[in-house]
């Protein structure tokens, strides 16, 4: 009986075999008819639209981004009105103070000190603490500090325009009182 056993498997094998066969071959027509019955729609490409060159009429004039409009705007020498140039002329001729390489919002007013008679403000910047008095420069638009309150430190910052002009802008900074 041993010796019948390993032909029995072998012959119960290739039953179950030739009776899987019938149902994939049903399937796989059942999956042509449905591949033949679907009909892609494809909407047809658009023309492109043709491209018509247009000439450039502003050829002869200053490109407003070179580099010769900003030297000439930073030196001075750009034809703007006296004004204007008394404005910025001193202020880029002076040497750059150190609290000036830090934007104004970046700064807080912690406090004030009276020393001898003339007010002090404290002003914080990332995690320094630097005293400025009345006259010195803040910020990066040329602010300089016009007036020190006991809860404000006032300055005149000297900006560009939309139009490019040169302004004067007064700003402040208001007093913290739970800066950290």
């Amino acid at each position: 009986m041993s010796r019948l056993a390993p032909y029995s498997l072998l012959v119960l094998g290739l039953v179950l075999a030739g009776c899987t066969s019938s149902g994939q071959d049903e399937l796989r027509s059942w999956m042509q008819a449905e591949r033949n019955s679907i009909k892609p729609s494809v909407q047809p490409i658009p023309e492109p639209t043709r491209f018509e060159p247009q000439p450039y009429s502003v050829e002869r004039e200053t490109p407003p981004f070179s580099t010769e409009k900003l030297a000439s705007l930073l030196r001075g020498t750009q034809t703007a009105s006296a004004a204007n140039a008394a404005l910025i002329e001193p202020e880029l001729a002076r040497r750059r103070q150190p609290l000036e390489a830090f934007p104004l919002d970046s700064m807080t007013m912690v406090g004030s000190l009276d020393r001898s008679g003339e007010l002090v403000a404290l002003i914080k910047v990332d995690r320094l603490l630097y005293q400025v008095r009345q006259g010195q420069y803040l910020g990066q638009n040329f602010g300089r500090v016009t007036r020190i309150t006991e809860t404000e430190v006032a300055l005149r910052e000297i900006v560009q325009d939309p139009s490019g002009e040169w302004i004067e802008r007064p700003t402040a900074l208001q007093l913290v009182e739970d800066a950290k």
